[in-house]
């Protein structure tokens, strides 16, 4: 199976796969995993006002866009596409 990297295209960032948000599923993922990563001790990218929990943190994160994170879109054939999540949000 050949994979095919689809990212950039000659005007700029386009999505080509899937919708042109970030699905609720994603969005769980992405939460849930940074909630990990800080949970182990990551330091956050965004300044922590008072007692918040790492759920509450990441969100934050994912709302303020501060997360350097991409999201990879797959498709059945093999091709996919690597979404950074600041055009998704």
């Amino acid at each position: 199976m050949s994979r095919k990297n689809l990212q950039k295209h000659q005007t700029g960032f386009q999505i080509l796969i899937g919708p042109p948000k970030l699905t609720k599923y994603e969005r769980a993922r992405i939460i849930g995993a940074r909630a990990l990563q800080l949970s182990y001790g990551a330091p956050p990218f965004i300044p922590i006002e008072g007692t918040e929990t790492v759920t509450e943190i990441a969100k934050k994160e994912l709302q303020m866009k501060a997360l350097p994170i991409s999201i990879r879109r797959q498709l059945p054939d093999g091709t996919y596409q690597d979404i950074p999540i600041q055009y998704l949000l």
